[in-house]
């Protein structure tokens, strides 16, 4: 199926300056029409939640466009393309953990005011 950038954009929930600026970057890549008109794909729609994924997970941009262009280049470059998720996931656990810990501190804290809360209404 073929989708207009206002399709798209509704489909994606990015804003079509958006989309431009991902093709700018050589992010995206959608065909043109004999109008040309942008003309995105259901891979080009794939793709997007897939660099939405890496964007919310807090990839640079710049990472991602290196991704893009070893994913442009083909099966010659799924070795790259793993090592770079893996990182990029070994990295994504570390933050989890760190924030794990940060939880159960506040978790703590929250417990003590709670016991001192129930401790003064006592009195």
């Amino acid at each position: 199926m073929e989708y207009s950038i206002g399709e798209f954009s509704r489909l994606t929930n990015l804003g079509i300056h958006t989309l431009r600026y991902y093709e700018h970057e050589n992010l995206i890549t959608p065909k043109r029409n004999s109008s040309n008109r942008r003309c995105y794909s259901d891979k080009d729609l794939a793709w997007t939640y897939f660099i939405k994924r890496l964007k919310d997970t807090s990839m640079p941009i710049k990472e991602i466009q290196r991704y893009a262009k070893l994913r442009a280049k083909g099966d010659l470059t799924l070795n790259e393309r793993m090592e770079m998720l893996t990182v990029h996931r070994e990295s994504l656990n570390e933050q989890i953990k760190a924030l794990q810990e940060h939880m159960a501190k506040l978790d703590d804290k929250i417990d003590f005011y709670r016991q001192e809360i129930e401790r003064t209404s006592l009195k």
